[in-house]
Protein backbone atom coordinates (compact mmCIF):
# COMPACT_ATOMS: atom_id res chain seq x y z
CA UNK A 1 0.00 0.00 0.00
CA UNK A 2 1.49 3.31 -1.16
CA UNK A 3 -0.84 6.33 -1.05
CA UNK A 4 -2.73 8.46 1.79
CA UNK A 5 -6.16 8.17 3.57
CA UNK A 6 -8.73 11.02 4.49
CA UNK A 7 -9.52 9.51 8.04
CA UNK A 8 -12.91 10.89 9.57
CA UNK A 9 -11.22 11.05 12.85
CA UNK A 10 -13.56 9.96 15.97
CA UNK A 11 -13.46 12.25 19.11
CA UNK A 12 -11.74 11.28 22.16
CA UNK A 13 -9.55 9.61 19.93
CA UNK A 14 -5.37 10.94 19.36
CA UNK A 15 -3.84 10.69 16.13
CA UNK A 16 -1.35 8.65 17.39
CA UNK A 17 -4.22 5.71 18.40
CA UNK A 18 -5.67 6.06 14.71
CA UNK A 19 -2.06 5.47 12.85
CA UNK A 20 -2.06 2.39 15.32
CA UNK A 21 -5.62 1.04 14.26
CA UNK A 22 -4.27 1.79 10.54
CA UNK A 23 -1.05 0.10 10.92
CA UNK A 24 -3.14 -3.23 12.55
CA UNK A 25 -5.79 -3.34 9.83
CA UNK A 26 -3.22 -3.06 6.75
CA UNK A 27 -0.35 -4.76 8.55
CA UNK A 28 1.90 -1.70 6.76
CA UNK A 29 5.04 -0.82 9.44
CA UNK A 30 5.12 2.79 7.50
CA UNK A 31 2.27 4.71 8.65
CA UNK A 32 2.09 8.36 9.82
CA UNK A 33 -0.14 10.86 10.10
CA UNK A 34 -0.21 14.86 8.43
CA UNK A 35 -0.68 16.92 11.01
CA UNK A 36 -2.00 16.13 14.75
CA UNK A 37 -5.76 16.42 15.83
CA UNK A 38 -6.74 16.97 19.72
CA UNK A 39 -8.75 14.15 21.21
CA UNK A 40 -11.75 16.28 21.59
CA UNK A 41 -11.34 17.56 17.76
CA UNK A 42 -12.84 15.09 14.92
CA UNK A 43 -12.63 15.56 10.62
CA UNK A 44 -10.12 14.86 8.57
CA UNK A 45 -7.06 13.23 9.36
CA UNK A 46 -4.49 12.58 6.37
CA UNK A 47 -3.22 9.10 7.37
CA UNK A 48 0.01 8.45 4.70
CA UNK A 49 0.88 4.61 4.13
CA UNK A 50 3.96 2.87 2.31
CA UNK A 51 6.05 5.09 0.21
CA UNK A 52 3.47 8.33 0.93
CA UNK A 53 5.28 8.52 4.52
CA UNK A 54 7.84 10.25 2.58
CA UNK A 55 5.56 12.95 1.46
CA UNK A 56 4.21 14.12 4.72
CA UNK A 57 6.36 17.03 4.92
CA UNK A 58 4.79 18.57 1.54
CA UNK A 59 1.29 18.35 3.02
CA UNK A 60 1.95 20.43 6.28
CA UNK A 61 2.10 23.30 4.14
CA UNK A 62 -1.28 23.36 2.92
CA UNK A 63 -3.74 25.78 4.98
CA UNK A 64 -6.80 24.02 7.17
CA UNK A 65 -10.23 24.87 7.07
CA UNK A 66 -11.91 24.25 10.95
CA UNK A 67 -15.45 24.69 12.59
CA UNK A 68 -15.01 25.85 15.49
CA UNK A 69 -17.83 26.35 18.44
CA UNK A 70 -16.36 28.56 21.19
CA UNK A 71 -17.84 29.01 24.70
CA UNK A 72 -17.28 32.74 25.94
CA UNK A 73 -17.25 33.63 29.65
CA UNK A 74 -14.94 29.99 30.70
CA UNK A 75 -11.49 29.71 31.00
CA UNK A 76 -9.51 26.38 31.00
CA UNK A 77 -6.07 25.18 31.52
CA UNK A 78 -6.38 23.63 28.72
CA UNK A 79 -8.21 25.63 26.20
CA UNK A 80 -10.67 23.58 25.52
CA UNK A 81 -13.72 22.25 27.53
CA UNK A 82 -12.00 19.01 28.17
CA UNK A 83 -9.74 20.95 30.91
CA UNK A 84 -10.07 22.58 34.82
CA UNK A 85 -12.30 25.70 34.92
CA UNK A 86 -9.83 28.26 36.22
CA UNK A 87 -11.96 31.70 35.59
CA UNK A 88 -15.50 32.27 34.54
CA UNK A 89 -16.38 35.76 33.40
CA UNK A 90 -19.92 37.73 32.56
CA UNK A 91 -20.70 37.34 29.36
CA UNK A 92 -23.77 38.36 29.11
CA UNK A 93 -22.72 42.28 28.58
CA UNK A 94 -20.77 40.71 24.98
CA UNK A 95 -22.68 41.84 22.12
CA UNK A 96 -22.89 40.69 18.69
CA UNK A 97 -21.14 43.81 17.73
CA UNK A 98 -18.54 43.57 20.42
CA UNK A 99 -17.30 39.82 19.16
CA UNK A 100 -17.20 40.80 15.31
CA UNK A 101 -15.02 43.67 16.39
CA UNK A 102 -13.25 41.68 18.33
CA UNK A 103 -12.73 38.74 15.81
CA UNK A 104 -11.37 41.69 13.44
CA UNK A 105 -8.38 41.33 15.28
CA UNK A 106 -7.64 37.64 14.43
CA UNK A 107 -6.93 38.13 11.19
CA UNK A 108 -3.97 37.97 8.83
CA UNK A 109 -0.72 37.31 10.47
CA UNK A 110 -0.78 37.40 14.36
CA UNK A 111 0.49 36.00 17.70
CA UNK A 112 0.46 33.08 19.31
CA UNK A 113 1.61 31.25 22.29
CA UNK A 114 1.38 27.51 22.21
CA UNK A 115 -0.74 26.30 25.29
CA UNK A 116 0.94 24.38 27.97
CA UNK A 117 -1.56 21.17 26.91
CA UNK A 118 0.30 21.01 23.59
CA UNK A 119 2.90 18.52 21.73
CA UNK A 120 5.46 21.50 21.46
CA UNK A 121 8.77 20.05 23.12
CA UNK A 122 10.61 21.44 26.13
CA UNK A 123 14.01 19.96 26.29
CA UNK A 124 13.20 16.82 24.47
CA UNK A 125 9.90 16.52 26.93
CA UNK A 126 6.37 17.67 25.19
CA UNK A 127 4.53 20.23 27.22
CA UNK A 128 1.19 18.64 28.17
CA UNK A 129 3.38 16.18 30.62
CA UNK A 130 5.26 18.81 32.19
CA UNK A 131 1.62 20.40 32.15
CA UNK A 132 0.15 17.67 33.70
CA UNK A 133 3.10 17.39 36.63
CA UNK A 134 2.02 21.21 36.87
CA UNK A 135 5.17 22.84 35.94
CA UNK A 136 4.44 25.84 33.63
CA UNK A 137 7.44 26.98 31.22
CA UNK A 138 7.53 30.15 29.34
CA UNK A 139 6.66 30.12 25.83
CA UNK A 140 7.84 31.95 23.25
CA UNK A 141 4.87 33.50 20.59
CA UNK A 142 5.10 32.07 17.14
CA UNK A 143 3.16 33.92 14.02
CA UNK A 144 0.22 31.66 12.71
CA UNK A 145 -1.90 33.01 9.63
CA UNK A 146 -5.78 33.49 9.62
CA UNK A 147 -6.60 33.74 5.87
CA UNK A 148 -10.45 33.62 6.89
CA UNK A 149 -12.52 33.97 10.45
CA UNK A 150 -16.44 33.64 9.67
CA UNK A 151 -18.83 33.99 12.20
CA UNK A 152 -21.22 31.67 11.62
CA UNK A 153 -23.48 31.20 14.58
CA UNK A 154 -24.28 33.24 17.68
CA UNK A 155 -25.89 31.61 20.40
CA UNK A 156 -24.24 32.97 23.50
CA UNK A 157 -22.34 31.46 25.27
CA UNK A 158 -21.72 29.60 21.88
CA UNK A 159 -20.35 30.86 18.98
CA UNK A 160 -19.60 29.39 15.72
CA UNK A 161 -16.70 30.18 13.73
CA UNK A 162 -15.38 29.01 10.18
CA UNK A 163 -11.22 29.27 10.31
CA UNK A 164 -9.05 28.97 7.71
CA UNK A 165 -5.69 29.39 8.66
CA UNK A 166 -2.01 28.15 8.06
CA UNK A 167 0.00 25.40 9.77
CA UNK A 168 1.34 25.42 13.10
CA UNK A 169 -2.25 27.47 14.48
CA UNK A 170 -4.02 26.72 17.45
CA UNK A 171 -7.75 26.96 17.43
CA UNK A 172 -7.69 26.55 21.32
CA UNK A 173 -5.14 29.32 21.59
CA UNK A 174 -7.03 31.56 19.11
CA UNK A 175 -10.18 30.64 21.59
CA UNK A 176 -8.65 31.61 24.79
CA UNK A 177 -7.09 34.55 22.75
CA UNK A 178 -10.64 36.25 22.02
CA UNK A 179 -11.75 35.30 25.26
CA UNK A 180 -9.14 37.58 27.29
CA UNK A 181 -9.48 40.12 24.29
CA UNK A 182 -13.26 40.53 25.35
CA UNK A 183 -12.29 40.22 28.89
CA UNK A 184 -15.17 37.29 29.66
CA UNK A 185 -12.45 34.58 28.85
CA UNK A 186 -13.19 31.41 26.49
CA UNK A 187 -12.65 28.25 25.85
CA UNK A 188 -13.04 25.77 22.58
CA UNK A 189 -16.09 22.96 22.76
CA UNK A 190 -16.07 21.56 19.82
CA UNK A 191 -13.77 21.43 16.83
CA UNK A 192 -14.18 19.74 13.35
CA UNK A 193 -11.27 19.64 10.59
CA UNK A 194 -13.45 20.30 7.54
CA UNK A 195 -10.66 20.69 5.21
CA UNK A 196 -6.71 19.71 4.81
CA UNK A 197 -5.31 20.46 1.41
CA UNK A 198 -6.99 18.81 -1.36
CA UNK A 199 -9.14 16.61 1.23
CA UNK A 200 -12.52 17.51 2.41
CA UNK A 201 -14.31 16.11 5.40
CA UNK A 202 -17.06 14.86 3.38
CA UNK A 203 -15.26 12.50 1.35
CA UNK A 204 -13.53 11.31 4.63
CA UNK A 205 -14.08 7.80 5.89
CA UNK A 206 -14.48 6.29 9.72
CA UNK A 207 -12.30 4.02 10.78
CA UNK A 208 -15.11 1.54 10.70
CA UNK A 209 -15.67 1.60 7.22
CA UNK A 210 -11.85 1.35 6.02
CA UNK A 211 -11.72 -1.92 7.93
CA UNK A 212 -14.91 -3.23 6.38
CA UNK A 213 -13.66 -1.80 3.22
CA UNK A 214 -10.56 -3.61 3.72
CA UNK A 215 -11.67 -6.91 4.77
CA UNK A 216 -13.88 -7.11 1.84
CA UNK A 217 -11.47 -5.90 -0.65
CA UNK A 218 -12.29 -2.47 -2.26
CA UNK A 219 -10.13 -0.73 0.11
CA UNK A 220 -8.11 0.95 -2.66
CA UNK A 221 -11.38 3.38 -3.10
CA UNK A 222 -10.23 5.37 -0.29
CA UNK A 223 -6.33 5.29 -1.10
CA UNK A 224 -5.36 8.60 -2.74
CA UNK A 225 -2.11 8.82 -4.94
CA UNK A 226 1.03 9.79 -2.92
CA UNK A 227 1.61 12.36 -5.60
CA UNK A 228 -1.68 13.95 -4.80
CA UNK A 229 -0.30 16.32 -2.09
CA UNK A 230 2.22 17.23 -4.73
CA UNK A 231 -0.27 18.54 -7.40
CA UNK A 232 0.75 22.36 -7.06
CA UNK A 233 4.24 21.55 -8.71
CA UNK A 234 4.81 21.28 -12.45
CA UNK A 235 4.72 17.73 -13.71
CA UNK A 236 7.75 16.26 -16.19
CA UNK A 237 7.51 13.37 -18.31
CA UNK A 238 10.75 11.65 -18.97
CA UNK A 239 11.84 9.21 -21.45
CA UNK A 240 12.89 5.80 -20.20
CA UNK A 241 16.78 6.74 -20.27
CA UNK A 242 16.44 9.77 -18.54
CA UNK A 243 13.97 7.17 -15.89
CA UNK A 244 16.89 5.33 -15.39
CA UNK A 245 19.20 8.23 -14.38
CA UNK A 246 16.73 9.84 -11.93
CA UNK A 247 16.09 6.10 -10.33
CA UNK A 248 20.32 5.82 -10.29
CA UNK A 249 20.16 9.58 -8.70
CA UNK A 250 21.65 10.86 -11.34
CA UNK A 251 21.21 14.82 -11.97
CA UNK A 252 19.39 15.90 -15.15
CA UNK A 253 19.37 18.81 -17.23
CA UNK A 254 16.98 21.37 -18.30
CA UNK A 255 17.32 20.42 -21.89
CA UNK A 256 16.52 16.67 -20.90
CA UNK A 257 12.96 17.22 -19.96
CA UNK A 258 10.34 16.54 -22.02
CA UNK A 259 7.58 18.28 -23.00
CA UNK A 260 4.59 15.63 -22.36
CA UNK A 261 2.14 17.71 -24.76
CA UNK A 262 4.44 18.31 -27.80
CA UNK A 263 7.15 15.16 -27.16
CA UNK A 264 9.85 17.33 -27.39
CA UNK A 265 12.45 18.75 -25.55
CA UNK A 266 11.84 21.89 -23.65
CA UNK A 267 12.20 23.40 -20.06
CA UNK A 268 8.46 23.16 -18.37
CA UNK A 269 9.83 23.81 -14.76
CA UNK A 270 8.84 26.44 -12.78
CA UNK A 271 9.83 26.37 -9.20
CA UNK A 272 12.45 25.21 -7.64
CA UNK A 273 10.77 21.61 -7.37
CA UNK A 274 8.89 19.32 -10.17
CA UNK A 275 7.47 16.29 -9.93
CA UNK A 276 8.99 13.41 -12.53
CA UNK A 277 6.74 10.66 -14.45
CA UNK A 278 7.92 7.83 -16.87
CA UNK A 279 6.62 7.42 -20.26
CA UNK A 280 3.95 5.28 -19.02
CA UNK A 281 2.58 7.34 -16.39
CA UNK A 282 4.82 6.68 -13.01
CA UNK A 283 5.48 7.97 -10.56
CA UNK A 284 9.38 8.42 -10.05
CA UNK A 285 10.80 11.13 -8.41
CA UNK A 286 10.67 14.33 -7.07
CA UNK A 287 13.40 16.94 -8.56
CA UNK A 288 14.92 19.99 -6.54
CA UNK A 289 17.00 22.62 -8.35
CA UNK A 290 20.61 22.94 -7.80
CA UNK A 291 21.25 26.65 -8.64
CA UNK A 292 24.51 26.10 -8.47
CA UNK A 293 25.26 23.54 -10.64
CA UNK A 294 22.56 24.57 -12.79
CA UNK A 295 20.88 21.19 -12.47
CA UNK A 296 18.15 19.02 -11.35
CA UNK A 297 18.67 16.73 -8.95
CA UNK A 298 16.61 13.59 -7.99
CA UNK A 299 15.20 14.86 -4.19
CA UNK A 300 13.12 11.79 -3.43
CA UNK A 301 13.02 8.91 -5.75
CA UNK A 302 10.33 6.37 -5.03
CA UNK A 303 10.37 2.73 -5.72
CA UNK A 304 8.56 0.90 -8.55
CA UNK A 305 5.87 -1.74 -7.11
CA UNK A 306 4.11 -4.57 -8.90
CA UNK A 307 0.62 -4.44 -9.14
Amino acid sequence: MDGILNINKPPDETSFRVVATIKRITRERRVGHGGTLDPLATGVLPIFVGQATRVVEYMSEASKTYRAVIEIGKTTDTYDVTGTVINTGDFSLITLSMFEKTLDSFRGDIEQIPPMYSAVKYQGEPLYKLARKGITIERKPRIAHIYQATLKDWQPPLVTLDVECSKGTYIRSLAYDIGQMLGCGACLKELVRSKYGFMNVEDAVSLEEFEKAFKVGYWQNYLYPLDSVLSHWQAIIVSEEREKAVRNGNPLDTSDLIDEKRNRLNDPVAGDRCRVYSMDGTFVSILKYDEEKNHWRPDKVFMQRES
